[in-house]
């Protein structure tokens, strides 16, 4: 969190992802069933809750403009899947302790 704000999320990680594949927020956001102002909204929201921005943009109308991820931004993502497969081997590593302690039919 940064404010109010979520930096970082599943679906964050997985609109940058679509951003790196499709060099545009629109199609980013249209594969993921979103409109072009809500991914637009996620990308901004992303630009100001981190130092560097992770999506770079370029202005140019009908098929001259794009977006990019940045060398940062890919790093975030890295960084977040990590964090989530860290605490999900964890929590699995709890559970699988409870687990034994329940009981069996």
């Amino acid at each position: 969190m940064v404010g109010d704000e979520i930096a970082m999320g599943p679906g964050k990680a997985d609109l940058l992802d679509n951003i790196a594949k499709t060099g545009s927020i629109a199609a980013a956001g249209r594969a993921m069933g979103m409109s072009y102002k809500r991914a637009w909204d996620l990308v901004e929201q992303m630009n100001r809750s981190f130092t560097e921005k992770l999506v770079e943009t370029s202005k140019g109308g009908a098929g001259r403009g794009g977006a990019v991820v940045t060398a940062f931004g890919e790093e975030v993502v890295r960084q977040y899947r990590s964090a989530v497969l860290t605490a999900t081997r964890a929590a699995d590593e709890e559970a699988q302790k409870l687990l034994v302690r329940t009981k069996s039919d």
